[in-house]
């Protein structure tokens, strides 16, 4: 029977692992703790700890218990494309970059987070190199990151 334990909690590990690879998690959350529905509404605001949830294995924050309850009505709309990783970065190089989660756009009613640094601003880049382009590059890319993820 321990063993048997033991295989599960194993299991379940390696399980968690897998699905918290497929995402950035920065500040234990992510989009590093802002509230992925208020993007929506074209803000970044910071989430409460006071409004969490957990979905595919990692935990998101929000600003209010309405924006808590949208997210669960709905998560997969909410969740930010390539795992909340810079959406330029795996388009250009299928690199996951952090990002920083005041550089967002939502395109197609999807939500892409960016890196931005004082010397850098991949949204920019993103924007200036052609979206649509990077962004089917990013996606054939994410594609391969999430298969050799596993």
């Amino acid at each position: 029977m321990k063993i048997f334990n033991a295989i599960i909690i194993l299991f379940t590990t390696i399980t968690i692992s897998a699905q918290s690879t497929s995402y950035n998690i920065q500040k234990g959350y992510v989009a590093k703790g802002y509230d992925v529905v208020s993007y929506f509404d074209n803000k970044a605001e910071k989430g409460d700890k006071k409004y969490t949830t957990e979905h595919d294995g990692v935990k998101f924050k929000f600003a209010s218990k309405e924006n808590l309850e949208e997210f669960n009505s709905n998560p997969e709309y909410y969740t930010p494309q390539y795992g909340g990783y810079c959406a330029y970065a795996i388009g250009k190089n299928g690199d996951k970059v952090k990002i920083d989660p005041k550089t967002f756009e939502i395109r197609d009613g999807k939500l892409y987070l960016f890196y931005h640094t004082f010397f850098a601003n991949t949204l920019e880049k993103w924007l200036e190199e052609g979206a649509e382009e990077l962004k089917k590059d990013a996606d054939k890319n994410w594609i391969k990151i999430k298969s050799t993820s596993k």
